[in-house]
């Protein structure tokens, strides 16, 4: 079960739904209508099909409620074995539904077993944050297992009260290395970005949301502006702040390519210099993980999940917030060869130790069989 996605989370659940169904397992996703439109979770694999059930974006009391009866009645349905919820809201509507279903059997006896992983940090402070703390609490209450997608996570979750936590697994899809993307693309790419010969090229990727901190990659892109040639920004991606950010480039006199979402990612990675993922927050992000798949020389924020994933010497890592030393960890990047080169080492190094899809999906198998042998 998942609430509204548009995208790490959907394609998780897309592809333990299809790597469940090819183990003998009969798997059913429910979510809302537009989550399965965008990823097609009935055609994941055979075995696999979906159940419309609206969740909204934010908590709504009567919505809510009528998703809690519609998922008791599905239950009733279904008689699965496992809930697996994915974030907190889908979580706790999930476990409120399953608790119910419990009370009416008067024991744990012909309710599923529940299992909520947790994929982002809750929003802090105001309404917002303190509705999330009381979906955390109902979670960590009710779910037999809790795995959270970073250390940080499963930290918050057992000050909260749950009793078993571990970790979740979520690799990206395959992609090509750096080695399988031809010349003749990189140079297609670079001229479809305008980039002058010599010109390095800056990527970022991700959902244009406050989340991801692009915001502080234009201010640190406007402390680079010295070097020449000037680096090149390219930010692929789509959201609500596309408007807001280009106007900002505008503003501090910055070059930016705003290229919208990009099927050709691996292709993109190849033909930076040097990526950056600027997040103010981050889980197991999936471009991080291509990004050292694609043994592209990487800056990240020293937040959530980065530094497991890269270790101290797969990226240079910075204090999230801090525009001077963002700009400086990519200025000492374009301009020491030899640095970018043990970074494009130690990245294909660390990748190698990243999960695939197949440990994803054994993993998750392992925890239904825990909770409901």
């Amino acid at each position: 079960m998942l609430g509204t996605s548009t995208g790490g989370t959907g394609r998780h659940v897309r592809m333990l739904a299809a790597g469940c169904a090819a183990r003998g397992v009969r798997v059913e996703v429910f979510g809302p209508a537009q989550t399965d439109r965008d990823f097609a979770f009935g055609g994941a694999a055979p075995g696999v099909g979906f159940t419309a059930v609206e969740v909204a974006d934010r908590p709504r009391l009567p919505g809510d409620l009528r998703t809690i009866g519609r998922l008791r009645r599905l239950f009733r349905a279904w008689r699965p074995d496992v809930v697996h919820a994915h974030g907190l809201r889908a979580g706790a509507l999930a476990a409120i539904a399953v608790a119910f279903s419990r009370t009416a059997a008067g024991n744990k006896q012909g309710r599923p077993a529940l299992v909520v992983t947790v994929h982002n940090a809750p929003p802090a402070g105001g309404v917002t944050g303190a509705i999330y703390r009381v979906l955390e609490l109902i979670v960590a209450r009710n779910a037999d297992s809790v795995l959270c997608v970073s250390a940080d996570l499963e930290d918050r979750m057992r000050t909260a009260g749950a009793h078993r936590v571990g970790r979740a697994l979520v690799p990206p899809a395959p992609v090509s290395l750096t080695a399988d993307v031809s010349a003749e693309t990189r140079a297609a790419l670079r001229a479809e970005f305008g980039a002058d010969p010599g010109q390095a090229i800056v990527l970022a990727a991700g959902r244009l949301a406050a989340q991801k901190g692009f915001g502080l990659l234009l201010d640190a892109a406007a402390r680079w502006g010295d070097i020449r040639p000037a680096p090149l920004l390219v930010i692929a991606g789509q959201g609500p702040l596309a408007g807001e950010l280009q106007a900002r480039a505008a503003s501090l006199g910055l070059t930016v390519r705003f290229v919208g979402h990009r099927g050709d990612l691996p292709a993109l990675l190849a033909a930076a210099d040097v990526f950056v993922l600027p997040s103010v927050w981050e889980g197991q992000a999936l471009i991080l993980q291509e990004a050292l798949r694609a043994g592209v020389p990487v800056v990240a924020t020293r937040v959530g999940g980065n530094p497991e994933l890269t270790g101290e010497d797969a990226a240079i890592l910075v204090p999230p917030g801090d525009a001077q030393r963002l700009a400086e960890a990519v200025r000492a990047v374009l301009g020491d060869p030899a640095l970018a080169a043990r970074l494009r080492k130690a990245a294909a190094v660390r990748a190698r130790t990243l999960p695939d899809e197949d440990a994803a999906v054994a993993a998750a198998l392992a925890e239904y069989r825990h909770v409901a042998p």
